[in-house]
């Protein structure tokens, strides 16, 4: 058995060295995949690990680059035109297995041609995948050729792909802004919209958790003694929390028969707003109208200033430094104490 043997296919040449385990195609190493295969399996872990659009975004990308490198090699050649370059590489391409490419109208002033390909490699991946639209690379890949044959950027369209029920593949070709580097700069700018919506998606999904958390736990009615309940107001509020507060208590005050009311208003914070100053006007007012008699305690002196300049008179509450003291003045109006 040879153990180096060689074949000479479309004037391209094809040599092995079996004893290393090696295979050349025009002289350089090269490496054999079934298509439908393993190159298959290639393609589908691709788009499976950085899904669709990304593999889209790869292949293409690949595609064209690649493409530039073997239009760098015959663009080098002096004695080699493009359209003996365009042949040429047809021809390798066909003798290789990338199936039969065909190079029509082309136009080296203007940087115009269009590509008719048929029965490539791509094409029979994309068919044992189940698609039902071609892919880019080879597209790409051609459009790399001829930025570097034509000396300028050149981009595609694709008009139809053999998948979709043709019998070719025809791209068109053009001078373009358009290239590789922009595609891969929108992905990222995709992905990163994408990405950002994502957390604003979930910042609102959290912030509507964490609202109906703070409902629920915020300022709890608390009875204390027989007719006394105490509300303490914490944090900062704001007017949806303080409507809130406002319904929410005067909801739950005849519920416990409360006579005395004891807003404490020691855990607010020193972000004393107006609205907190009217919802303590508001709640003492409301209250009175189902008999029930409101007292503040644990005002600081930075709250008094906030009520003084919001020009709401609190004059008409009983006012304690602490809550014992407030406690202590609810059951005396009722004749009794804490002994």
């Amino acid at each position: 058995m040879e153990n180096k043997p060689s074949i000479t296919v479309g004037g391209l040449q094809f040599n092995w060295d079996l004893d290393k385990g090696k295979f050349q195609f025009e002289g350089q190493d090269s490496v054999l995949f079934w298509t439908s295969t393993a190159m298959k399996m290639f393609f589908d872990s691709v788009e499976e690990i950085s899904g669709e659009e990304a593999a889209g975004v790869v292949l293409e990308t690949t595609g064209f680059r690649q493409g530039m490198v073997v239009g760098d090699y015959f663009a080098d050649k002096k004695d080699v035109d493009v359209a003996t370059a365009a042949g040429l590489i047809t021809n390798t391409y066909a003798s290789a297995g990338w199936g039969l490419a065909e190079i029509r109208e082309l136009n080296t002033e203007e940087g115009t041609l269009e590509v008719h390909l048929s029965n490539s490699w791509e094409h029979e991946i994309n068919v044992a995948q189940g698609k039902k639209v071609g892919g880019n690379f080879l597209p790409a890949h051609y459009a790399g050729i001829f930025t570097k044959l034509l000396g300028r950027n050149i981009w595609y369209k694709v008009v139809h792909h053999q998948i979709e029920g043709f019998d070719e593949t025809r791209i068109q070709y053009f001078p373009s802004e358009e290239n590789v580097e922009k595609n891969i700069h929108r992905l990222a700018r995709s992905k990163e919209a994408e990405q950002i919506s994502k957390l604003e998606n979930l910042v609102e999904e959290k912030t509507a958790e964490l609202s109906e958390l703070i409902k629920e736990i915020s300022s709890p009615i608390i009875p204390v003694l027989e007719d006394i309940v105490v509300v303490p107001l914490l944090g900062t509020y704001d007017e949806n929390r303080a409507e809130e507060l406002l319904v929410k208590t005067l909801q739950n005050l005849p519920t416990h028969k409360a006579k005395y009311l004891v807003l404490d208003l020691t855990g607010l914070t020193n972000k004393f707003t107006e609205h907190a100053a009217s919802l303590i006007d508001k709640l003492g007012a409301t209250a009175s109208l189902i008999g029930t008699t409101t007292i503040l305690v644990g005002i600081s002196p930075q709250m008094s200033m906030v009520i003084a300049e919001s020009g709401i008179n609190l004059s008409k509450f009983n006012c304690f430094q602490t809550l014992q003291h407030g406690i202590h003045y609810a059951l005396a109006q009722n004749g009794r104490s804490i002994i």
